[in-house]
């Protein structure tokens, strides 16, 4: 799998998959292009959404890519705690003129269907956030030609994704943006997190497979660490998030290094999962009351972040970004990735 995982790009730089419309053809193709590895995100997305978007990637590039699948989620613990949060959310919603979404569009974001297609048209790579497939699912990928890879945020989902059969692991450290890719949320556990090069450690001593290391990596002599640190790559988010061929909101590019926006928190505000993005008025104002609900809070709150984009108003946006969001460069994506390497090269990577 080490050879594999080599295979698939001439950097150890992969660009992460963004779910929310970031993690688009372009930005992929873009990455591809310079020797890197994109990615598409099919989380939040019809399967036909996902086909139409592997079609233009495929006609932008002829270099592998990977895609990005959300397992599916048990229902909430509380369902009523949803209720009483959407009720919370009336004065969100009369400022912004826009009713709540149904928090029961359904929690299994068409996995079934996803895997179907992606097994009936195969891409080089299929990575998993929010839990780690069955051994029968990642053994029909393995059977097409298409290597998996499960996001892991502790040593035990370490272990349960090796012997389910996953070729390799995105280690996700606390810094990450975005959702935790935690595979069961348990809110005793909320903030408690472990940092990336310790994880990457912990998991280095544990488990025999290739590791992707993730969260708060924005330069080549990052970058280094994690490979000194026993990673075969690293996948970067938010260094990618400020791209022109980012298809993130122009508000949250600008906002990634606005001093108005002090840091970052782990927060079920937007969601009902933990996710770190920017301080903002949303999630001072919600972030204790949220449910743990993901993906029922998502869907009530959609129609809200959508809104507030529309009134040019990140206070009301989900501004997911990793710990080192103030290092990042508003570059295009191939000069980025072009740059990474260089400092990668100088820090001896």
């Amino acid at each position: 799998m080490s050879a594999a995982v080599a295979a698939l790009s001439r950097l150890p730089l992969w660009q992460a998959p963004m779910a929310g419309g970031a993690s688009c053809p372009e930005l992929a193709a873009a990455v591809a292009g310079a020797g890197g590895l994109g990615f598409l995100a099919a989380g939040y997305k019809p399967v036909e959404a996902m086909r139409a978007e592997i079609s233009g990637l495929r006609g932008r590039t002829g270099r592998p890519f990977g895609v990005n699948l959300f397992l599916p989620q048990p229902p909430p613990a509380d369902p009523a705690a949803v209720a009483d949060y959407a009720l919370r959310l009336a004065d969100e919603s009369a400022r912004y003129r826009t009713p709540l979404g149904d928090p029961d569009r359904g929690a299994d974001d068409a996995y079934e269907a996803k895997v179907a297609a992606l097994l009936a048209d195969p891409v080089p790579l299929v990575s998993f956030t929010f839990g780690c497939p069955d051994a029968e699912v990642l053994a029909a990928f393995a059977r097409v030609g298409t290597l998996t890879v499960a996001t892991v945020t502790t040593v035990a989902e370490a272990l349960a994704a090796h012997r389910a059969g996953a070729d390799g692991l995105c280690v996700q450290g606390v810094e990450a943006g975005g959702h935790q890719g935690t595979h069961r949320d348990d809110p005793g556990t909320d903030g408690r997190g472990v940092g990336l090069l310790a994880l990457l450690g912990e998991i280095r001593a544990a488990v025999p497979l290739p590791l992707v290391a993730a969260g708060g990596l924005m330069r080549g002599s990052q970058v280094a660490a994690v490979l000194a640190a026993g990673a075969s790559a690293a996948q970067l988010g938010t260094a990618f998030l400020a791209c022109p061929e980012s298809g993130a909101n122009a508000l949250h590019k600008q906002a990634l290094t606005d001093p108005a926006f002090e840091g970052t928190v782990l927060t079920r505000a937007f969601s009902g999962r933990p996710a770190r993005g920017l301080v903002n008025r949303f999630i001072e104002d919600h972030g204790r009351f949220a449910p743990s609900a993901y993906p029922q809070v998502h869907y009530l709150t959609s129609g809200l972040r959508q809104a507030a984009a529309r009134a040019g108003d990140p206070q009301g946006m989900a501004l997911w970004a990793g710990q080192g969001h103030r290092l990042s460069r508003p570059l295009p994506a191939g000069r980025l990735v072009e740059l990474l390497a260089d400092e990668l090269d100088a820090a001896g990577g």
